[in-house]
This record gives structure tokens, C-alpha cells and sequence, in this order.
């Protein structure tokens, strides 16, 4: 039986790259749960462009500052251990309407173009540490990285 879809925030995705960070072994561990229990974890577009901004971005102005190929390595870390939902038209015109219904402003259209995506794929739940961010969105479920198996 496999379980669901779960889209995994680029907050998530940064911490399970970068050993150094306090919350790795949260992350580590709420990904194994996740895969335990038969989910799949997933990532967009998006987020692997948010995750190359945080780690390119120096660290004066809240980044990592990594190398280019340090950065290339783990974002090939990502893209082996996850699964891309493909960004397209139905994607584009969801994100569109959500910016609309929602009135979402300012960085906010980053987070609604996550949910776009998710709305588009069927995933119904997004893992993060700023469940707060997608509240919201009744319509999917933000998981909290120290809780991340739900069941429907």
C-alpha cells in the first residue's frame, strides 16, 4: 500500500543538507517517518529555488553562503531522495486564482504557489516548520517536522 504525497518545504529541505544545522535530526527523522509509513515526500520547482537562493545568499544577509558545487551537491541530494511535481500551465493558472481568492500579498505568493502545485498534483499535506504560513489554505494540511505523519 502506498501512502501519500507529501510536499516538503524548502525550510525542511535546507535542514536535511546541512549537518551543522540544530534541527538536522528533526528533519532526518521526519522524513524516515514519512517513508515508513509509506509517503512520499516531494518537492517543486520552487522550492529548489528558494532552497539555492538560502544556501548561495551570503551569510551576513541570512544565507549559508555556500560554494557553487557545495550548493550543486546537495540540491542533486534533493532531487535523487525526492519527487519533483512538475510546474505547468494548471499550475500557473491555480497559483493565479489562490493569489486572488486568498489575497495574498508580498512573499506570501512564493508559499501560494506551493500550495498551486500541491492543488494540481492531488497532495494534500505539506511539511514545514511554519505551519502558520499555510493556515490560510483550508484546503491542504500544514505538518509540523516534529509531527509529520497524519492519517486521513
Amino acid at each position: 500500500m502506498t501512502g501519500d504525497l507529501y510536499l516538503v518545504d524548502t525550510n525542511i529541505l535546507i535542514r536535511w543538507v546541512q549537518p551543522a544545522v540544530p534541527d538536522f535530526e528533526l528533519v532526518q527523522r521526519a522524513i524516515q517517518r514519512l517513508e515508513d509509513a509509506n509517503n512520499i515526500p516531494c518537492y517543486t520547482s520552487q522550492n529548489l529555488g528558494e532552497f539555492w537562493n538560502v544556501l548561495t545568499r551570503p551569510a551576513a544577509r541570512n544565507g549559508y553562503g555556500l560554494a557553487l558545487d557545495a550548493v550543486l551537491a546537495r540540491t542533486e541530494q534533493v532531487e535523487a531522495k525526492f519527487r519533483l511535481l512538475l510546474d505547468d500551465l494548471a499550475v500557473h493558472e491555480t497559483w493565479r486564482k489562490l493569489l486572488v481568492t486568498h489575497r495574498v500579498f508580498v512573499t506570501q505568493v512564493h508559499d501560494a504557489r506551493l500550495v498551486a502545485a500541491m492543488h494540481v498534483h492531488g497532495v494534500k499535506r505539506i511539511l514545514t516548520f511554519n505551519t502558520r504560513d499555510f493556515a490560510r489554505f483550508a484546503e491542504i494540511e500544514a505538518v509540523h517536522s516534529s509531527n509529520p505523519v497524519q492519517r486521513s
